[in-house]
């Protein structure tokens, strides 16, 4: 079954100080879990649950 959130998801915060902000998922690091980062977002943990999927992906390479 596929993910609504994977790596190179953009994604708006809807919680935290960070709310309203989009980031991009860099790596998924358990079944809720995600690596973000973004403009005025540091790379930071966080949970699947406090994002909103916006339905677009960006090509990430390399490591991260």
């Amino acid at each position: 079954m596929a993910r609504a959130i994977d790596v190179g998801s953009v994604c708006v915060k809807t919680t935290g100080r960070e709310a309203g902000k989009k980031a991009v998922v860099l790596e998924v690091v358990d079944d809720s879990h995600v690596l973000v980062q973004g403009v005025g977002i540091r790379k930071r943990k966080c949970n699947i649950s406090h994002l909103f999927p916006t339905g677009k992906k960006v090509s990430i390479g390399g490591n991260v």
